[in-house]
């Protein structure tokens, strides 16, 4: 991969690094679980990768909290992302307080599913 790509891999996902590729998810599409936000943009290039970012606030908690929910979105991502997302976009997944650490693994794992099948626009 040249160095000049925004992003690197992680555990076979390429992840966003750039502030100025979560600013580009955050004014396309989104949608909302319980467990955590989900924003979608498609990249329109010719690009086939999908690349995703992982973020949490403060209100989710101290920074234990906070990795402990990115650990737990980066892991269902790896299981999901490979058969439901869409090649060629950009996806940044947002965790929720008191929601992604505790929520059970499977039910998290559908919120992503459900979530991707809603930004393509499938029902």
């Amino acid at each position: 991969m040249p160095p000049a790509v925004s992003s690197c891999v992680h555990g076979g996902l390429n992840v966003l690094r750039k502030r100025s590729d979560f600013l580009a998810a955050a004014r396309a599409r989104r949608q909302g679980t319980p467990a955590m936000m989900v924003q979608g943009r498609d990249r329109r290039d010719d690009d086939p990768v999908i690349r995703v970012g992982f973020t949490c606030s403060k209100k989710v908690g101290n920074a234990v909290a906070r990795n402990r929910a990115k650990r737990r979105l980066r892991a269902v991502a790896r299981d999901v992302l490979h058969a439901h997302a869409q090649p060629g976009w950009d996806y940044v997944l947002i965790g929720r307080a008191q929601e992604t650490a505790a929520r059970p693994y499977e039910a998290l794992r559908n919120d992503l599913v459900y979530a991707l099948r809603k930004l393509r626009g499938a029902k």
